[in-house]
């Protein structure tokens, strides 16, 4: 019987419970933690975890704990270890840097040392992929399956899912149909869905390119306040549409749409870390202080897509050199970067700058 869910089923099941502020259970032979995302975490089940009597923790990045000043012995995540008053207000003052300049002091902060931190780091790891604040708490259990049985929750071999998380999706071609655009009257648009049921992806194919030939391509990542609203913090609106009327005037290309909001940290994060600008941090500053990475996207994505086209080589529409790395290293060839140096205003000058400086952007 093929009735009951993989493992990518529970891992999708798993992200839904967490943004929902459910529990979930991440189990190995010998035990296991019970995880709860702090962003949608609640004063009674804090405290139903704290009356399990078991040392839980406010699992951090490593890049959160360096701006709390808390020791990350474990690298790239920190297990705080929460105090028997532990009080909702602060566990999520550690997670939310919103208050940080306002009330800088948030010591004295214990964290732990020793044992093994992959269940912890993977906790996180699920947090980021359900576009969640990196934070959670994590409290260990001796009969993690029964527990999860006994209350209902999700539950997730830890050694099953580990390389499941880390993998490249496998996308479904679902439909395409003709779309006539301001750049092109001749533009199909191709959907393109995760086996995992999560975010759609999309290709905008512009006329017939030659599946034999470098096709004029770019890897545009979805900006809801740029491409839609007209943003000018970014340049990402000038360059969804120059890239498009670059296509339409050559008469063939493909641009695609990925759901990768904010540079992977999903449209709530990205405005936190606009927030955060605003009280004078730059764009790589915010991300690390949020507990992210300057970049959370996936640009396998984008090769995939490319390959489920038919195309195997591109001429590159980026000012980006690590896309250009990425396409090369999933074997899709890049015959020439198309330099896209457009939307620059003194609402973004700043912005520009950073990715120039700190993320290699040639610009």
């Amino acid at each position: 019987m093929t009735l009951a869910p993989d493992i990518t089923d529970l891992l999708a099941r798993a992200r839904a419970d967490l943004r929902m502020g459910v529990p979930i259970v991440l189990a190995r032979a010998g035990g296991g933690v019970l995880v709860l995302a702090v962003e949608t975490l609640g004063a009674d089940r804090l405290r139903d975890v704290v009356a399990l009597g078991a040392e839980a923790d406010l699992v951090l990045t490593g890049r959160r704990a360096e701006t709390l000043k808390a020791r990350a012995y474990d690298g790239d995540v920190a297990r705080v270890a929460l105090p028997l008053d532990v009080t909702l207000r602060w566990v999520q003052a550690l997670a939310d840097p919103a208050d940080d300049l306002a009330h800088p002091m948030k010591g004295p902060l214990v964290s732990r040392r020793g044992g093994d931190a992959d269940l912890h780091r993977m906790a996180v790891t699920l947090a980021k992929s359900a576009r969640l604040l990196p934070a959670v708490i994590a409290a260990p259990l001796n009969d993690a399956a029964g527990f999860a049985v006994d209350h209902a929750l999700t539950c997730l071999d830890a050694d099953t899912a580990a390389p499941r998380l880390g993998a490249s999706a496998v996308f479904e071609s679902v439909v395409s149909a003709r779309v006539p655009l301001r750049a092109t009257q001749n533009a199909r648009l191709h959907v393109f869905r995760p086996e995992d049921g999560s975010d759609e992806h999309y290709a905008i194919e512009i006329g017939r390119p030659d599946r034999a030939a470098p096709v004029l391509a770019r890897l545009h990542s979805a900006c809801f306040t740029g491409d839609l609203l007209g943003s000018l913090k970014c340049d990402c609106g000038p360059q969804l549409n120059g890239a498009l009327d670059a296509m339409g005037a050559e008469g063939a290309g493909v641009l695609l749409y990925l759901n990768q909001e904010g540079r992977g940290i999903g449209l709530a994060n990205k405005m936190r870390a606009y927030a955060l600008q605003d009280q004078g941090f730059d764009t790589v500053e915010a991300n690390h202080r949020l507990g992210f990475e300057d970049d959370e996207r996936d640009f396998r994505i984008g090769s995939e897509l490319l390959r489920k086209l038919g195309f195997s080589a591109v001429r590159l529409m980026t000012n980006n050199p690590a896309k250009i790395a990425m396409m090369e290293k999933c074997g899709i060839a890049v015959a020439e970067r198309v330099p896209l140096k457009v939307g620059e205003n003194r609402h973004n000058a700043g912005y520009l700058a950073t990715k120039a400086r700190k993320s290699g952007h040639l610009l």
